[in-house]
């Protein structure tokens, strides 16, 4: 993977009545294929996924998949036009839940950009958190 673009996430959390934000900046890929933009990135002993593979996927019809790739992968897919039952694998054991989006927002080009999302989170259909996601894109000389 050629890492020649900056990548910063910033991801909050609201569950329970407490919030939590994590930031992430690192270096990854970047590219544009058919009508689809794919982010990938290299996780690391930080995020707790150390050895994984992560890639960002906004396809042509406004959907994005989270799909993690390596020893603890997982597929989550943030659709405003339906909820999706999701397979997440945290790294001590596995979990199913439903992933309800409420808004994709992107603003890129084969040059990078901003894409931002949420979605509500459930385990046995009782929402668990809700999520917000904002991704910056962009590439370094």
């Amino acid at each position: 993977m050629k890492e020649n673009f900056l990548i910063k996430i910033v991801g909050t959390q609201l569950s329970e009545g407490e919030k939590n934000s994590i930031e992430l900046t690192t270096r990854g890929s970047f590219v544009r294929r058919g009508e689809s933009y794919y982010i990938s990135y290299r996780e690391t002993a930080a995020t707790g996924y150390e050895g994984c593979t992560t890639t960002v996927k906004l396809d042509g019809a406004g959907r994005v998949s989270m799909l993690r790739f390596g020893k603890a992968p997982s597929e989550l897919i943030i659709d405003p036009t339906q909820r999706h039952i999701c397979h997440y694998d945290t790294g001590h054991g596995s979990i199913t839940m439903g992933i309800a989006a409420d808004e994709i927002i992107a603003d890129l080009d084969e040059t990078g950009g901003e894409l931002e999302f949420s979605y509500d989170l459930d385990v046995n259909c009782n929402v668990f958190s809700r999520n917000k996601v904002k991704i910056s894109v962009r590439e370094v000389q």
